[in-house]
């Protein structure tokens, strides 16, 4: 996962073309970064996340697309 306080527009933005370019629906897609981040932003409320200077819309693109690239990461 992206560990630095500060993420860069540029990556961000393709990591975010990526996620949308490899899905079949793009309305789901959407849906599901917006489901993550809000949970991100409950779990920055409770005090669970180190890096709380990141936004949970960016947090939740750069964990999604990281899943969607590293498959072989994810338990299970």
């Amino acid at each position: 996962m992206y560990t630095s306080a500060v993420v860069n527009p540029k990556e961000l933005a393709h990591r975010a073309e990526s996620l949308i370019r490899e899905s079949s629906n793009r309305y789901l897609t959407t849906v599901k970064i917006a489901f993550r981040a809000k949970q991100r932003r409950f779990d920055d409320f409770d005090g669970l996340l180190e890096d709380a200077m990141v936004k949970p819309v960016q947090r939740a693109i750069v964990e999604l697309s990281d899943e969607q690239d590293q498959p072989d990461l994810l338990p299970g």
